[in-house]
């Protein structure tokens, strides 16, 4: 509008700008907590964005969604960086905000543009928290620099099953599925009920804990010959075949 007009002006208020800067304050006001499932137990299912930080930089940026809140998307995070070779998860932490009125602007591509630069944020776009991909994509290489290239998982790292005496495989695998904070994916049998061979093998498990590799490897032993274990990015998979040329792929055990 060219012309004055009297007892009348225009005025265009920039949101996205205004509630960028807000956050961006919001966040420096914040003392970051360490992000394993017990701080995150306390923070509510709520709309928002967050950040991760690797010691004090900013390594991840994010936005919740319908399908998962603050609370979840933070827990299944403190999940993915454990049994990480190359990282300490003492290390990584996390501020979290709750916004009330959320907008439909990318407020994680704004927040991700002002941080970097500032930051590494160089978990986005790496591949970290994504879901298991899938037999499909078994054999397609991990880019480089991708988060589970950085940190591959360590197969020796301690954990206690709450299982004792004999047992079939298969009640074992389901109990390794449940605690592990990573994918194990095993060849399943027709219909999609346990494969037989797993029906079929037992085991004598004792009390105290164990590694993937360590128990892999002792079921393995107890299975028919042509089973093999084989550690890929982010995920351990458990199939009846004999395949060495699985890109970056780590054999745990075969029989």
């Amino acid at each position: 509008m060219s012309a004055e007009i009297a007892g009348f002006r225009e005025f265009e208020f920039d949101l996205p700008e205004a509630l960028l800067k807000s956050l961006v304050r919001a966040f420096d006001d914040i003392e970051k907590a360490p992000l394993n499932s017990q701080v995150v137990s306390d923070i509510p299912e709520a709309q928002g964005v967050y950040q991760l930080l690797l010691g004090n930089e900013i390594a991840y940026i994010g936005k919740t969604d319908s399908e998962a809140g603050l609370n979840k998307r933070l827990s299944r995070h403190a999940r993915t960086i454990q049994h990480r070779l190359n990282l300490n998860v003492a290390d990584v932490s996390f501020k979290a905000i709750r916004v009330f009125v959320f907008t439909a602007m990318d407020l994680e591509t704004q927040l991700i543009d002002f941080y970097r630069g500032k930051s590494n944020v160089n978990w986005n776009n790496s591949g970290f928290g994504a879901n298991d991909p899938g037999r499909n994509r078994d054999r397609t290489a991990a880019k480089q620099g991708s988060f589970d290239v950085l940190y591959p998982l360590n197969l020796d790292e301690r954990f206690r099953l709450n299982l004792e005496g004999k047992m079939s495989v298969v009640d074992i695998l389901s109990s390794i599925r449940r605690t592990l904070p990573y994918t194990l994916r095993v060849e399943t049998g027709e219909g999609r009920k346990p494969h037989s061979d797993f029906l079929n093998a037992t085991l004598n498990i004792q009390p105290g804990e164990t590694s993937i590799r360590e128990i892999l490897t002792t079921i393995v032993a107890a299975l028919p010959h042509g089973w093999q274990a084989t550690a890929l990015a982010g995920r351990v998979i458990f199939y009846k075949e004999r395949v060495d040329n699985y890109p970056a792929g780590r054999i745990i055990a075969r029989s």
